[in-house]
């Protein structure tokens, strides 16, 4: 990191301690007094730890969870049987819906097929008869016809 012939000496600085400024104890309010029957007090219990220190506090009763309403049991059997038809019926949908776009598809390339015939053959139908432009073979136009071998001259 250093070349070599640079002599590196570390750099001290001073350092500055800062020690926190204890905040003064916040004084709490005293609680109102509030008159209470004397039999609204609850007990108050000691205990003896292992150890030989005792702790003292109220009794406190423990809350009782609210009672869980029981549900019919549904049984795993009724569930599958369920799911099942379902993922029948889902099948069976997309079975219908396969064919019904390959029939649509089959109709569609038969409509092209035919209409390729029909274009095609409208097309050398037009070649056949049409009378203009260039044909091929011999035409003979019979009113202005000289035949030479009867000796016929139109």
């Amino acid at each position: 990191m250093y070349p070599d012939h640079a002599p590196h000496v570390p750099v001290q600085r001073a350092v500055k301690v800062h020690q926190p400024t204890p905040y003064p104890p916040a004084v709490p309010a005293p609680a109102p007094i509030v008159p209470v029957q004397p039999g609204a007090l609850p007990a108050v219990v000691s205990i003896v730890l292992p150890d030989g220190r005792v702790v003292t506090g109220y009794a406190i009763e423990p809350t009782r969870p609210e009672p869980v309403t029981v549900k019919p049991a549904v049984s795993s059997t009724a569930v599958n049987v369920a799911l099942g038809g379902i993922g029948f019926l889902a099948v069976c949908g997309g079975l219908l819906l396969l064919t019904s776009v390959i029939a649509a598809l089959t109709a569609l390339i038969t409509q092209l097929i035919i209409l390729a015939a029909v274009i095609f053959g409208g097309w050398i139908a037009v070649q056949l008869f049409s009378t203009s432009g260039h044909q091929g073979g011999t035409t003979v136009n019979i009113r202005k016809a000289v035949i030479k071998r009867n000796h016929f001259h139109g």
